[in-house]
């Protein structure tokens, strides 16, 4: 089937979607440490069931240093991304994950060798104006007034140093996955992440442990884990059938999902003017991505 992998990028951005709308839900009432670790905890099952038809490709010094690097940077964006969430809207913190190409300019060329064409810093402007339209429901108070809003919002903050660490992950898995194989790669990356992550989370989400397993709120979590996981590997298998920019451009149809479920499900105002937004980024994203 030909366009196969369009199929698993759009499952791999409704999985994203439906598992961060759904772990923001379960924080309205749990510990954000905890919910980020019991999402990753919940991944396992699946990711364990296809480690098993998953063959180990030849590895090198390439593969392990492309891994340990981004391995510790992944930690911290799970952090930091799972508290955007439960500080601000989805529909004002998801998108400014379209902000990684921009933080890709450098480091892509530092670390992969890759330079920016007149395309892409083309989609790369429309992804920093669509940014800015994010808060335009704000633009009555003065020009510079979303720039003042972005600051206000703490969770668009720490979207964005996400998309920033993203851009070094990203970098660095691109490395591991040239020098192994992307379902290899991704499954045991993943797996590392939930064994990395464990302490971290025991640690700062202890004193919320007693209620969470009295209640049983770690069920809440079941479904983002497994949607998680799904995402994983509809991700890899995709990346295995056609160029990686092709899939990752459909996989950002998460975000403008994402806005949806901010709407629908937490009654998020301004969605208008925020889906405007987005959906630019969304298309200076895809210029981004298959710019020659």
């Amino acid at each position: 089937m030909t366009n196969l992998w369009v199929v698993l990028s759009l499952i791999s951005a409704f999985s994203l979607a439906t598992s961060d709308a759904l772990a923001k839900k379960s924080l309205q009432e749990n510990d954000e440490y905890l919910v980020a670790w019991f999402r990753l905890v919940f991944s396992l099952p699946l990711l364990l069931v296809f480690m098993l038809f998953t063959p180990v490709p030849e590895l090198d010094s390439d593969f392990y240093t492309a891994f340990v690097i981004a391995l510790p940077l992944e930690i911290v964006t799970v952090i930091l991304y799972i508290k955007a969430l439960k500080l601000s809207p989805m529909s004002l913190t998801l998108p400014f994950l379209s902000l990684t190409p921009f933080f890709l300019i450098l480091n892509s060329y530092l670390i992969l060798g890759e330079k920016v064409s007149f395309w892409g810093a083309t989609g790369i402007l429309l992804v920093v104006f669509g940014s800015y339209l994010l808060n335009i429901g704000e633009v009555k108070k003065g020009f510079f007034e979303p720039v003042k809003a972005i600051k206000r919002e703490k969770g668009s903050v720490l979207m964005i140093c996400v998309a920033l660490l993203y851009s070094f992950t990203s970098s660095f898995g691109k490395m591991a996955i040239e020098h192994s194989s992307p379902l290899f790669f991704g499954i045991t990356y993943f797996i590392a992440l939930n064994i990395a992550f464990a302490p971290i989370g025991y640690i700062m989400g202890r004193r919320g442990l007693g209620i969470f397993f009295r209640e049983r709120r770690f069920r809440s979590l079941v479904l983002p884990g497994f949607f998680y996981a799904l995402m994983v590997l509809t991700h890899m298998t995709a990346m295995k059938l056609t160029k990686v920019a092709y899939m990752i451009s459909v996989k950002r149809a998460s975000l403008l999902i994402g806005i949806i479920y901010g709407y629908i499900f937490f009654r998020e105002k301004h969605i208008e003017s925020r889906f405007t937004g987005a959906l630019l980024m969304f298309i200076g994203f895809l210029l981004v991505v298959n710019a020659k």
